[in-house]
């Protein structure tokens, strides 16, 4: 794949997490596909990853990816982005980095490096 079209399968991905589409995100995965959280030491392969995912969208139904930047290269893609979500009660936003190897134009590891543990309060959001 030339970086245009790594580009727009990681837009396509992003996009699909943003919805919150299992199965547009799971169709754009390699055979045994590694969802690796660094910060959170979660890890899910393969066919379990969709019920990793799931369990995500279920804890947090809010959750969206605002995109900072996006590398691109015949075979991976590094994505720098700002989460938001309600937790506790309240919203809150962190930063993040994804890093993207790919296989045969599909996606075979999402490796997930944040800041989550130690999120921003976004003001007047208070929620509860």
């Amino acid at each position: 794949m030339d970086a245009d079209a790594v580009r727009e399968l990681i837009e396509r991905y992003n996009d699909a997490w943003n919805r919150q589409d299992l199965d547009a995100l799971c169709s754009l995965h390699a055979p045994g596909m590694v969802f690796e959280n660094h910060t959170a030491g979660e890890r899910a392969e393969g066919d379990a990853v969709r019920d990793h995912v799931g369990a995500i969208f279920a804890a947090y139904p809010d959750l969206r990816f605002a995109t900072r930047s996006l590398r691109a290269g015949e075979d991976f893609a590094v994505c720098e982005w700002t989460a938001t979500a309600t937790r506790d009660g309240r919203r809150v936003e962190w930063d993040g980095v994804d890093v993207f190897p790919l296989r045969d134009g599909l996606i075979a590891r999402k490796d997930v490096y944040s800041a989550a543990h130690r999120p921003r309060e976004l003001p007047g959001a208070d929620q509860a």
